[in-house]
Order: structure tokens, then sequence, then C-alpha cells
């Protein structure tokens, strides 16, 4: 089976449940949102914590999403037909990947420039945010993709998963947001977005691999 049909089988399934693809949407710009209210509606200390905040609530709404993509298809068995049906493993993780990047993080790509924009991020910031979400939300998706096909087997297995995935996600945030802060400060960010350049090279290399491994053991 080729990845193309693959990948339109995930984008069609997807979209039979639009409530499920626009909940990481909606919860991603009412914790962006709430941050004003808690913390100090002052545009100066909005903008300190802007990159952190973005960055965060980037990362829980992408883990939102993983259970549409995996969970549903190992209760119904479509998984186990795919592997019986000789469909690589790593080719099944990484057409899940793509699709959860393309469904859930291209929307949030899309509203991050006005979430900036409420938390009175510095214009000169904008790129730096952008250009760090792209390299990082793939990331958020491939690794968060080796946890869930961990735990898919697992009725409760959302605490495990955060407790797998959330350890090997740090160093992105870590580095992400570091990017928007040293832009927004006028210093240079290209060390940061090296990284994580470097960060999605190796997920992208390693993780459908390490996925697909997981998710044998899973359905066995």
């Amino acid at each position: 089976m080729s990845a193309t049909i693959l990948l339109r089988r995930e984008l069609r399934i997807a979209w039979r449940r639009p409530t499920d693809l626009l909940n990481p949407i909606v919860f991603f710009i009412i914790v962006v949102s709430l941050f004003p209210f808690a913390v100090s509606p002052e545009p100066d200390d909005l903008a300190k914590i802007a990159p952190g905040v973005i960055w965060v609530a980037a990362l829980f709404a992408n883990m939102l999403t993983l259970d549409i993509f995996y969970r549903s298809d190992f209760e119904d068995g479509s998984l186990e037909q795919l592997l019986l049906a000789r469909v690589s493993p790593a080719q099944i993780a990484m057409t899940k990947a793509l699709a959860q990047w393309l469904l859930s993080a291209v929307p949030l790509l899309i509203c991050t420039p006005l979430m900036a924009m409420m938390l009175h991020l510095p214009e000169d910031a904008y790129l730096a945010l952008m250009l760090s979400l792209l390299l990082g939300t793939p990331i958020f998706c491939l690794i968060g993709g080796i946890g869930m096909s961990l735990t898919v087997a697992l009725r409760r297995g959302a605490v495990l998963l955060a407790l797998l995935v959330m350890p090997l996600l740090i160093p992105v945030l870590i580095f992400g947001a570091s990017a928007v802060s040293a832009a927004a400060m006028g210093l240079p960010f290209n060390g940061q977005l090296a990284l994580l350049a470097a960060l999605f090279v190796l997920s992208i290399t390693l993780a459908p691999f390490a996925a697909g491994a997981a998710l044998k053991v899973s359905c066995s």
C-alpha cells in the first residue's frame, strides 16, 4: 500500500470527526487568551511570557490530537489489519504523524500570529516564532506517535503517555521558546533554530521506526 493511499485514508477518517479536530485549536486559543486575565494585562509583562505561553499551549494542544489518529484504529482493528496486510509499521507511523501535523498543527500555525498579537509579542519575534513552530510541531507529532504507539492498547494510557513523551519534548520546548525570546530582545536566534532543525532531522529519521516497532508490540 502506497504512502499516498495511507495518507488519504488518514485524512478521510479524521475529517469524519470535525469536532475532534477543532478541540485542540479551541483549547490553544482559550489557554493563550486566559493568560492576560491570570497574569497581568500590561503589554510588557505579557510580552515577556508570550514565547513560553504559546509554546506550552501548542504542545498540549498537539497532545490532544494523538487519540484521533491511533485509538480508534486500534479499537476497530484497522491497525492490526494494516499490519497483517504487510504494510510497513514505520510507514503507518510516519503517515499518521504527517496527517496529524496537517490537520492539527497547520491550523494552529495559522492562529499563532493572532495569539502573538494578543500577548503583545514584538513584531521582530514573529519570524522566529513561526519558524520555530514550523520545526517544532512536526517533532511533537513524531515523538508523540512513539508514546501513543506504546500506550494505544491501554484503556487509560493518557498519564503514562505524558510521562513517556514529555521528557523527550522538553528540549524542543526550551529551544523553541528561547529562539522567540532572543528575537524579541533583538538577539540572534539562528543557533536555537539550528538545534531545532537537528532535532527535527533526528526525529524524522528515527521516530517512525521506533513508533512502528511499538505498534507491532501493541497489536501483537
